[in-house]
């Protein structure tokens, strides 16, 4: 009788689901409660089951579920409550992913750090391109892998066990005493994880944060596929666009960047940077035997780049992460010559994570002496040649501006450029990025693409097929949001004198380099510099408000960048700073525009919180 309720409520709320749950990446954080998260929707989320309330108002008005969708969203929640329910399960033990293979690191990666052993029970077969030997020498992961032909008849184990299947329904799992971790795959949709036993609760959090940062939670239109097989009692359907976008897409990409080699396209900007990172490992453990490995990277960059680049040094013991000052009183060109010219003395490999322009305070350093200071020969301490280093480079904020291509800025040193595809390339309608690389990193590249395909992290096709309609009139959309981001500045110079702004020049502008991001350090007083920045945090948040308040159609307290429609508000240290240390957090306002929006109206508004200072 429960099952039948809850079916029948799943029913009708999928036919009144708000449309942005389809549709959106990004989640407004001024109804947003990180500690809660998914939690606090779901709580709201059950009150109206317990009333029968599916109406559209209602769900509507749920409060933010997880951030971004790589972590979670509304329809994920949905989809791993249902399971739960109809397991008679906690619906935080039940994890969805877009991945089929991650689920599985996710686990070997907290068993590596506690040190407990692994054991991989398989009833059919493992997730396409699984390769126990590389997840074992690259990534550091130990484990036995077992194929059985009855799941019932699990063995036990001093250890974790995993059991990895292919149920034709997506609900059905195996909740066998001896088995911890069950994860149900599907070649179309990616995979269920349901973890088993309270003793494993523990796994929760840790399992979540791989979700958030290596990977992507099941996407939305994929979840809603298998909630609606869930509803009609029926096996997956593939609902997979028929016409192949892909080819469309990479020659998109060929022509945006004006390079030559492959383009690869992962299901996220992280997604991408994951298998960069393990792709420059694998290549540096084969090439580079017993050579440390130095990932150099900004401190205060954005938090997830940050937290990745350190849970990947956490795991693989020959790996370490170096700081790079690059903002405000640092100059990046220095700070990566100095650097370099230490870690070549180690006779150590340098890789180089690096934003131009940087986040948040959009500053582009001096390309040619970027490209001198990369290109040096430096010698080990003995006196031979020390290993070049590789530029992997996020120009998510200018995914226009030519680097790579034959006879640019960075053509002659090994460089791999990525963008985060939620931002520019998709408008904001889907989280799939994508890397190129220049003729200096063809071998990378190889290897690059393998780890995608070992985490399962490529671009769905639905994604690929909003790639495909987006990215041509991305060019255009960057010229138009640029010009009004230039005018608002512009604007803001002449109400508030006071305020400093970060923003590119004309001069870079003319160079190519035109983003629609700027932050803004508003002016603050106090008798001391605790009561200033106390003061300017204050104002930072009245202003936000009132923006938010008086533009509601339009401006938003959201982490987001390159959008269709409205104007975004954010403040780094507390949103895409979350992870970074406190010292390196920036309390100021970045800023997104459009190339729609009413820019009069922000004018006036923001005229208004002038007058109100």
């Amino acid at each position: 009788m429960q099952d039948k309720k809850i079916l029948n409520y799943i029913s009708t709320v999928l036919k009144n689901i708000p449309k942005n749950w389809l549709k959106l990446t990004t989640h407004r954080l001024d109804i947003y409660n990180e500690k809660k998260a998914k939690i606090q929707f779901l709580e709201e989320f059950e009150a109206l089951f317990n009333t029968n309330n599916s109406e559209l108002e209602a769900l509507n008005s749920l409060s933010t579920a997880y951030d971004y969708i790589r972590l979670g969203h509304p329809l994920s929640c949905l989809l791993e409550w249902t399971i739960a329910k109809l397991n008679n399960i906690n619906s935080e033990n039940v994890i969805s992913f877009s991945s089929k293979t991650i689920p599985v690191l996710a686990i070997l990666r907290k068993n590596l750090l506690n040190n407990i052993n692994t054991q991989i029970i398989y009833t059919d077969e493992l997730p396409k391109n699984f390769d126990a030997q590389v997840l074992k020498n690259t990534y550091g992961y130990s484990f036995q892998l077992k194929k059985i032909t009855n799941s019932n008849a699990i063995p036990k184990f001093n250890g974790s066990t995993i059991l990895i299947t292919q149920e034709k329904f997506i609900t059905n799992t195996n909740l066998d005493s001896n088995i911890d971790f069950f994860i149900n795959t599907d070649e179309n949709i990616g995979s269920i994880l349901v973890v088993n036993g309270e003793h494993n609760k523990n796994y929760i959090l840790d399992i979540q944060h791989v979700r958030r940062r290596e990977t992507i939670a099941m996407t939305p239109a994929n979840c809603l596929t298998a909630l609606t097989s869930i509803v009609e009692q029926s096996a997956i359907k593939n609902t997979l666009p028929t016409e192949n976008y892909k080819t469309q897409v990479l020659d998109a990409i060929t022509a945006i960047t004006a390079t030559s080699t492959k383009p690869l396209i992962a299901s996220s900007g992280l997604s991408m940077q994951y298998a960069i990172m393990m792709g420059l490992i694998d290549y540096s453990l084969e090439n580079h035997k017993g050579k440390a490995i130095k990932f150099i990277v900004p401190p205060n960059c954005y938090g997830g780049t940050n937290d990745q680049a350190r849970r990947v040094a956490a795991c693989v013991t020959n790996v370490e992460i170096v700081d790079l000052p690059v903002d405000g009183d640092n100059d990046m060109v220095q700070s990566i010559d100095v650097i370099l010219s230490k870690i070549a003395l180690e006779d150590a490999i340098p890789y180089i994570i690096a934003e131009i322009p940087t986040n948040p305070r959009v500053e582009v350093p001096d390309l040619n002496k970027l490209k001198d200071a990369l290109s040096k020969m430096r010698k080990i301490a003995t006196g031979t040649t020390a290993v070049a280093p590789v530029f992997i480079l996020d120009q998510t904020f200018c995914p226009n501006v030519h680097f790579l291509g034959s006879g640019e800025i960075l053509s002659t040193v090994s460089t791999i450029a990525y963008v985060s595809g939620s931002k520019f390339p998709s408008g904001g309608e889907c989280t799939a990025g994508y890397c190129v690389g220049n003729t200096k990193s063809l071998d990378f590249i190889a290897k690059i693409e393998m780890h995608l395909k070992i985490c399962d992290n490529e671009a769905t096709p639905l994604q690929i097929k909003i790639l495909a309609k987006q990215m041509s009139s991305m060019n255009q959309r960057i010229n138009e949001a640029y010009k009004n981001t230039h005018e608002f500045v512009t604007y803001i110079h002449k109400v508030l004198p006071d305020a400093k702004i970060n923003f590119v020049s004309e001069e870079l502008a003319s160079q190519g380099f035109t983003p629609s991001v700027f932050s803004l350090d508003l002016p603050t007083k106090g008798n001391s510099d605790e009561e200033k920045e106390v003061y300017k945090r204050a104002m930072n948040l009245k202003l936000i408000n009132l923006m938010i308040s008086e533009i509601p159609n339009e401006s938003k307290f959201c982490v987001s960048y390159g959008q269709l429609n409205g104007c975004y508000w954010t403040i780094p240290a507390t949103s895409t700073q979350g992870t970074t240390k406190e010292k390196d957090k920036d309390y100021i306002i970045r800023v997104s525009l459009s190339p729609n929006l009413d820019l009069e109206h922000h004018k006036n508004v923001f005229s208004k919180f002038v007058e109100l200072m």
